[in-house]
């Protein structure tokens, strides 16, 4: 019988409890550990996604149900990869922040593109209202002051064509698998890169 125990596991790690002592040294192994950690972002975004599964009942569908919706109308209408994935992700932060959900998605997605596919993602909940804030005691026309941005016509166009249609349970929805490839894609590109100074992403 083998009475010895396992040896240990011992991962690398900085020397610091407090981050004002750390050297230059501490900070380049943590940056050089996070790589392969930030490289999976896409993966545990499509984990989160998950979350959505019947999320907000009353609904003809489920919240997992409507971004699978929206992202398919909009890979159908021949918008380019990085905004079909933001249609897939706009509404990610519904089971954790549904009172500003709309800032968790545009969050996620703000170092893997353009400018103005995040302004829309940000906004979206917003220039959602004008189909149903007028019913609720609210002001429907509160997208208007926005007008004048020039991603307003992209956002006006994502809720009227995409997003506000996506209740459906009759339509011929896809499923995450046809979009698994374009989350990874957009998410393999370097956080910050060039695509975030651009106003438009590639293929708008």
């Amino acid at each position: 019988m083998n009475d010895s125990k396992a040896t240990p596991v011992v991962r690398a790690a900085v020397s610091f409890t407090r981050m004002d002592r750390g050297t230059v040294a501490d900070y380049a192994l943590l940056d050089e550990l996070a790589k392969p950690y930030i490289a999976k972002t896409g993966e545990r975004a499509l984990a989160y996604l998950e979350n959505l599964k019947g999320g907000f009942p009353g609904y003809q569908v489920d919240r997992y149900e409507h971004s699978l919706q929206t992202a398919t109308r909009a890979l159908r209408a021949g918008e380019c990869e990085e905004i079909v994935v933001a249609a897939l992700l706009h509404d990610i932060g519904d089971d954790l922040a549904p009172e500003n959900h709309a800032e968790v998605g545009a969050g996620v997605l703000r170092p893997y593109v353009a400018k103005h596919t995040y302004w829309m993602v940000l906004h979206h909940g917003l220039f959602q209202g004008y189909y149903y804030f007028d019913k609720i005691g609210g002001d429907a026309n509160a997208r208007e002051q926005h007008r004048g941005h020039p991603a307003y016509g992209m956002t006006v166009r994502f809720c009227a064509d995409y997003d506000q249609l996506s209740f459906d349970p009759v339509y011929d929805t896809l499923s995450i698998d046809a979009f698994v490839p374009m989350v990874e894609r957009v998410f393999a590109r370097k956080p910050w890169g060039e695509h975030t100074a651009r106003d438009w992403p590639n293929g708008a």
